[in-house]
């Protein structure tokens, strides 16, 4: 009933469309303080106008609310000047700040994918779009659903060599992957299941083996990361890579050794606990599993793992091994089908021919729920990037009202299930409403409201990531937009190739870079809050939020009026 009624409460919010303020000097709203202190001297001394002050203040738009009109016929203002510049200075921190406190509100749930409050998110922004004049897309609906599979384990059988193991207790896994049951007569001992130039554990046929691997990346005898000859970690190191690289050699399935099961279980004991998600049109991940040292050591023997970490460290080489060990697992899932929305907000570029081509400005508004009992707000993640970028449609369309012309389209699309793998995006860049071809750019927003460790206290700098890797073209236009109107701090250091982070991977501009569309990711950073229940609305920086609201604006605009979209000249080395 409580959200019944706050999603009623929410549709009925006015949202006003941004106007131009009825004064741009402080001379010219003294001027008008003045003529009220003459003329109403009772009603200026009731609201403390004063005689001089802010020309923005609530004193002096309240009084202009009574007597502008009466002023303006004697006193007419002088036609304030419309220009891009302008437009931008609209973008109100208190709008970013009133778009959180609804999406980032316990009545939301936490905006999990499929649930009650990711259908009140969507339908907010929605209205949101509505209420500022964008209409909806193709003359139809602002929605673009798509169906998403969604699993829990129900049961799984792990015997191996006849001995039935507890799942949890001595294995954990989470359902990424459709019913199945595996069978074999040995297992593949594959070193750290790692394929790379300097570094390969694939040298040789895995294909239906179920192969057993060594978490993170090996190491020489000096200590260096042999993949980086250096510190450095690598991405090759990831769960997900390791896996990904399995499936394309056509492994049957992949089992993780352990090391230290009570803290990876720790780690991923939301995967855990929580049913999976997968499109429907997507490839199913391959059967995975993690196992603790009773395991490791009924299939590899004792003392066995140390033992080959030192052939592998003293030889920079990959070390393999087949042991003879009867394996059969079976998995059974409860499995249902639900559906997940992008929203779109299309605004239409001026140019005759070149509004067939589009910008799409893009910030997932989904989040993870409610954990054990705990709704996960997610206020920086990312009900930050949401409300910048409803400000960055509401910048656009305060544009086009005021008759400032963009050549290209604009597509402003809030998208839901990134934290389930980037599923929206996915989805979008696979099913696109508009032609890929035809898509110049992506701006991504995601994480944006809070200074990281990198930068404490610092609300004027924000990450780029992508903006080079593949065209020079998008990268120069993200620094003039910078230098000419906003002058953040751009901070390049997730950009580089070897990011252990891999954020370049790890929010939904990738799937729009794979497609060999250029694009940018804007993030602030992790934080002590991220994935927890802890990530509230009061600790985010409205002020850092508008900052790079604007940045985005500016950015998309000069993409929009360019001569030429930005050429790709690059080859994405990533994938």
């Amino acid at each position: 009933m409580k959200n019944i009624f706050f999603l009623i409460l929410i549709s009925g919010i006015t949202f006003s469309q941004t106007t131009t303020k009825p004064f741009n000097t402080k001379e010219e709203g003294n001027a008008f303080r003045l003529w009220v202190n003459q003329t109403h001297p009772e009603y200026a001394n009731q609201i403390k106008l004063g005689k001089s002050g802010s020309f923005t203040n609530t004193y002096i738009l309240k009084a202009y609310e009574k007597y502008g009109e009466d002023y303006e016929k004697l006193t007419p203002l002088p036609t304030p000047k419309i220009d891009i510049v302008s437009i931008g200075k609209q973008i109100d921190e208190q709008m970013i700040k009133q778009h959180v406190a609804i999406l980032a509100s316990d009545a939301f749930q936490g905006r999990e994918v499929g649930e009650p409050g990711e259908e009140m998110a969507a339908q907010y922004i929605a209205n949101y779009f509505s209420k500022i004049g964008i209409p909806p897309y193709k003359n139809n609906t602002y929605f673009q659903d798509f169906n998403l599979i969604k699993r829990k384990f129900k049961n799984i059988s792990f015997k191996i060599s006849g001995h039935q193991y507890e799942i949890n207790k001595d294995f954990f896994s989470f359902p990424m992957f459709s019913p199945t049951i595996i069978k074999s007569n040995d297992i593949l001992f594959l070193g750290y299941g790692i394929e790379s130039e300097k570094y390969n554990d694939y040298q040789q046929n895995v294909e239906g083996r179920i192969i057993i691997i060594l978490q993170g990346e090996p190491k020489d005898e000096s200590g260096n990361y042999i993949l980086s000859g250096s510190k450095k970690k690598s991405p090759n190191r990831s769960w997900r890579e390791k896996l990904k690289v399995a499936k394309k050699n056509k492994a049957k399935a992949v089992i993780f050794i352990s090391e230290n099961y009570e803290k990876d279980y720790k780690s991923f004991k939301h995967r855990i606990d929580h049913e999976a998600l997968n499109l429907l049109i997507k490839e199913d991940q391959i059967p995975f599993f993690y196992i603790n040292k009773k395991i490791t050591q009924k299939i590899l023997g004792k003392k066995k793992i140390e033992k080959y970490k030192d052939k592998i460290s003293n030889t920079k080489n990959t070390f393999s091994k087949t042991v003879n060990r009867k394996v059969y697992i079976e998995t059974k899932n409860n499995e249902k089908i639900i559906t997940g929305k992008n929203v779109l907000g299309y605004i239409e570029g001026s140019d005759p021919e070149l509004k067939d081509e589009l910008i799409i400005i893009t910030a997932h508004y989904d989040h993870i729920g409610v954990i054990d009992g705990k709704v996960h707000n997610g206020a920086d993640d990312n009900a930050s990037g949401t409300a910048g970028l409803l400000e960055v449609a509401s910048a656009f369309q305060l544009a086009k009202k005021s008759g400032l012309e963009f050549k290209r389209s604009i597509l402003c699309m809030p998208v839901s299930a990134e934290e389930k793998g980037l599923l929206g995006s996915y989805y979008y860049a696979e099913k696109p409403e508009y032609p890929l071809s035809q898509t110049i750019t992506n701006l991504n927003m995601d994480m944006v409201g809070r200074p990281d460790v990198n930068h404490p206290g610092n609300e004027n700098y924000i990450y780029i990531i992508g903006s080079d890797k593949l065209s020079t073209d998008l990268h120069n236009t993200s620094e003039l937009a910078n230098s000419k109107y906003v002058k953040m701090e751009l901070d390049y250091t997730y950009n580089e190739p070897g990011d252990p982070n891999r954020f370049y991977y790890r929010s939904d501009h990738y799937n729009f870079a794979k497609n060999n569309i250029p694009s940018i990711f804007y993030f602030s950073g992790l934080n002590e809050d991220y994935h927890k229940h802890t990530d509230t609305m009061e600790k985010l920086s409205y002020k850092k939020i508008k900052k790079l609201t604007k940045l985005v604006f500016y950015t998309a605009w000069e993409l929009s009026n360019a001569k030429k979209r930005p050429i790709v000249d690059k080859i994405n080395e990533f994938d």
